[in-house]
């Protein structure tokens, strides 16, 4: 068995301030113990947090890396009952969140970060943390929706409050980025209209094809917010689904309408301080803003089986091969992707 482990001693080439990197070892897999699943990975896909567990944010070295993982069941270890050997199978990246809303006792064990990840060509992880993957789904579309795909339903469906968006809501995405990109697959099926930010007119042209009802290009008009507030006869959105983090979120206040939510998903903008002056409309305005902590094996779930009854095909940029995960990295790393980053594994 072939497994990836992040290496403080291998720094990857060609990604700026990282602080750990990656190195590829071969063992036997072993046997799956009581209560274990023994998953033949097929598919891998980079995140975000991926690169910041690079940086050095996380404390991941000697870990496999990934949050993100599909495969499928060679072994089950005594007293598994929900799997069979050859079942088609997902990860979910909160290990222990099973169901309901986040608790202390289902938080903080992440794949990948706070324990092994999926990057492997053999994972064993407790049956409790996987979810059968859908025939229609395959294993690299199934491997790009665990993280970026549950911020995205999570972030339409409300969060732990449940207070979803209704047809004929309006949501407002940035970039082209994994999340950005399954919330507007995901708002437009479910009868919501969607305006996206971006930096370039391909990208814009992308996000029209997936049914974006209007684009505003941001590196043109950096006061977005007030575009939007056009595009909406001056009321604003009814949801943000918030990516850029301290840099686009006073631009997300703006933008987002009396009454209306800001779903907090990540930080792909950088770091920075804000201005409480660019705050303050939170109050004016009423907002909720609610974090985004992907979500729970339910939710996965229920995703999974919206994502089959609509045949929704995520957006993949590109596949690299399990060997070649270092490229990967470094492709994602170089913020030009639209959509997935996947890695697939030979057959």
């Amino acid at each position: 068995m072939k497994t990836y482990r992040y290496d403080a001693t291998r720094i990857i080439d060609g990604i700026e301030g990282a602080a750990v990197g990656l190195a590829l070892s071969e063992s036997p897999p072993g046997a799956p113990g009581p209560g274990q699943v023994q998953v033949r990975v097929r598919a891998n896909s980079l995140n975000f947090v991926d690169l910041a567990c690079l940086s050095g944010a996380f404390a991941v070295d000697g870990r496999i890396p990934l949050l993100d993982g599909a495969g499928e069941v060679s072994a089950v270890g005594d007293g598994v009952s929900r799997f069979r050997v050859g079942d088609r199978v997902v990860g979910n990246p909160h290990a222990s969140w099973l169901a309901g809303p986040p608790a202390p006792d289902a938080s903080g064990v992440v794949l990948g970060i706070a324990t092994d990840g999926m990057l492997a060509g053999t994972v064993t992880l407790p049956e409790s943390t996987l979810a059968h993957l859908p025939e229609s789904i395959g294993f690299e579309a199934g491997a790009s929706l665990p993280c970026a795909g549950l911020s995205a339903w999570n972030s339409l469906r409300g969060g732990p409050a449940r207070y979803a968006v209704a047809p004929g809501s309006t949501v407002l995405v940035q970039g082209t980025g994994g999340v950005s990109l399954f919330a507007l697959q995901f708002a437009r099926v479910m009868g919501c209209r969607v305006i996206a930010t971006t930096s370039s007119s391909a990208k814009a042209d992308t996000l029209r094809a997936l049914g974006a009802y209007a684009v505003i290009d941001y590196v043109q008009t950096p006061d977005w917010g007030a575009r939007v507030l056009e595009l909406t006869d001056g009321i604003g959105v009814d949801l943000t689904v918030e990516v850029g983090g301290p840099n686009t979120l006073p631009q997300s206040i703006v933008a987002t309408r009396v009454g209306g939510r800001i779903a907090l998903v990540g930080i792909v903008g950088g770091m920075g301080a804000i201005d409480y002056r660019d705050m303050l409309p939170i109050n004016h305005k009423v907002l909720t803003l609610f974090a985004n902590g992907m979500g729970s094996r339910r939710d996965l779930e229920e995703m999974l089986r919206f994502v089959d009854v609509n045949a929704i095909e995520p957006v993949i940029d590109s596949r690299f091969a399990f060997e070649d995960a270092a490229s990967a990295f470094r492709h994602f790393a170089a913020r030009r992707h639209v959509g997935k980053v996947v890695i697939s594994h030979a057959s």
